[in-house]
């Protein structure tokens, strides 16, 4: 079915810094917000920023898309000791990646209030601006996952090759979404593929950094790009941030219970045949269905 015509691209709330020359690019997206649990999505399109020298040329006026009283812009003191403002920004940056010929896009960003379609009318706008093959959005969600299994990445895609190379597992799943659902199906109705990538978290470890997922997320976005990401630094936090649960864990009965017996159900000979793809498949919907209306 073709999506309304209502979906279009545009490029007039862009600020721009510079018009780069890119080759073959791959937009790459992560929203703060509810679908950054863990901050496991931002943490890891940061990760990647430092680790290949981004640098920035274009952001999104945030004036048509916030509500300041929620998302609050914030004052701090410049060089000079005169008070500033940062407000929050959907900044764009790009960089080539290392020995690909290929150039990628990085969008990182914070869910917006308002306007949704308008908003990633700009992000699509600016994708086929720069002829992107791909538009690839990261996400994390809460999961009933122990913190000592590997973490399980999801994901969709509109490119069927894509989908068999990454191993992706499609979801039925119908119901309220976020931001990174509507830039895919705005991406696919204005002729741009999209992939999404999501890591599952500890629904006990919510209030917590995943690097474990951060991780987990570079790696997956290594075989998708086809270049190397030396994640070694991460392997390090993710073994700290595994090592501290453990600790706070194992000084609650009730909580070393519990851990038990997500790990009976992880390694259950069902889920260990399966890859646990069904069942976690389903935590995914389920914390969609549950996310509160979007105003």
């Amino acid at each position: 079915m073709t999506e309304p015509a209502e979906y279009t691209s545009d490029l007039t709330d862009l600020r721009w810094k510079r018009h780069p020359k890119l080759e073959r690019p791959v937009l790459l997206a992560a929203f703060k917000g509810w679908n950054d649990a863990g901050d496991a999505a931002s943490l890891a399109a940061k990760f990647l920023r430092k680790c290949w020298g981004f640098k920035p040329f274009a952001e999104i006026d945030p004036e048509q898309y916030f509500d300041f009283t929620v998302t609050r812009p914030q004052v701090s003191f410049d060089d000079e000791g005169q008070r500033q403002i940062t407000w929050p920004t959907n900044a764009f940056s790009s960089a080539s990646i290392p020995g690909s010929g290929t150039d990628l896009i990085l969008l990182e960003g914070v869910e917006p209030h308002f306007r949704w379609k308008r908003f990633c009318s700009h992000i699509v706008g600016l994708a086929l601006h720069f002829d992107a093959s791909l538009v690839v959005t990261l996400g994390a969600l809460l999961a009933d996952v122990p913190h000592t299994r590997p973490v399980t990445i999801f994901g969709a895609s509109d490119d069927p090759d894509l989908s068999k190379k990454l191993m992706l597992r499609h979801s039925n799943y119908e119901g309220p979404t976020g931001i990174v659902g509507v830039l895919g199906v705005i991406g696919r109705a204005t002729g741009v593929s999209s992939t999404s990538l999501w890591a599952s978290v500890p629904a006990y470890t919510a209030n917590n950094p995943s690097p474990k997922a951060t991780k987990a997320l570079v790696d997956e976005l290594s075989k998708l790009l086809g270049a190397e990401i030396d994640s070694s630094s991460l392997q390090k936090q993710a073994e700290d941030y595994e090592r501290n649960v453990d600790e706070i864990v194992s000084a609650d009965e009730d909580a070393r219970a519990y851990v038990d017996e997500l790990e009976q159900s992880y390694d259950s000979p069902e889920d260990v045949e399966k890859g646990a793809p069904e069942r976690l498949v389903a935590e995914v919907e389920k914390f969609l269905r549950e996310q509160p209306p979007q105003t």
